[in-house]
């Protein structure tokens, strides 16, 4: 049975279209990964900044920028020879801080006006923490676990679809806050279909 995915195959090959021109040319300058990575990290701390201020199609855009950076920077550690275990490490650890930045900023945003949705957004953290964690313990056990609904392509995607319609007057907002929960839900049921995935997996390498 082929598995379900919350992110279109087209979706992913338009995508990939639109920044191939990008990539090429940061190869072609031997533009260091980390440089990538941390410019990620910028404009993440700007996207926390118009979150927290409500601007949330300018929010969107740096969530689509930060995205681009996300695939760029390891795609130029492959391509120009740079990849390092350290580099893996700095890069997954700059992307937790990243994603909670955004998250952070809705917060902020939602504290005074709607402090309901300060619940999925600590849902969606968490969530975000856990799918990462699975995935990681799992290597340690020597599993490959790339399972799961909400995984962190997913969640900026989505993310950074939810802030472009919360610029609609009126009822932008109710977008973003569909979105926060909709994040929080699938996040979590990916931590469980992870959990699962890695028993099953055990369970195999038990009885061999």
């Amino acid at each position: 049975m082929a598995e379900l995915k919350l992110i279109n195959k087209h979706w992913v090959a338009g995508f990939e279209t639109v920044i191939e021109p990008i990539a090429k040319f940061l190869i072609n300058l031997r533009v260091h990964p980390h440089v990538i990575t941390i410019s990620g990290l910028v404009i993440s701390i700007l996207a926390f900044n118009f979150f927290r201020q409500g601007y949330f199609f300018s929010a969107g855009v740096m969530v689509v920028l930060a995205g681009v950076c996300d695939v760029l920077d390891g795609r130029l550690a492959r391509e120009t020879n740079r990849m390092s275990k350290f580099g893996a490490l700095m890069d997954s650890t700059i992307d937790r801080y990243s994603e909670v930045l955004l998250f952070l900023g809705l917060a902020i945003f939602f504290y005074d006006k709607h402090s309901h949705v300060i619940y999925p957004i600590i849902f969606a953290i968490a969530g975000s923490f856990m799918v990462s964690y699975t995935r990681a313990r799992a290597e340690g056990l020597g599993i490959k676990c790339k399972v799961g609904l909400m995984k962190r392509e997913e969640r900026i995607t989505y993310l950074a679809i939810g802030s472009l319609l919360g610029a609609i007057p009126g009822i932008g907002i109710y977008f973003v806050i569909v979105t926060v929960w909709f994040i929080a839900i699938f996040a979590n049921i990916t931590v469980i279909q992870r959990v699962v995935f890695i028993r099953n997996e055990l369970k195999k390498l038990e009885s061999k």
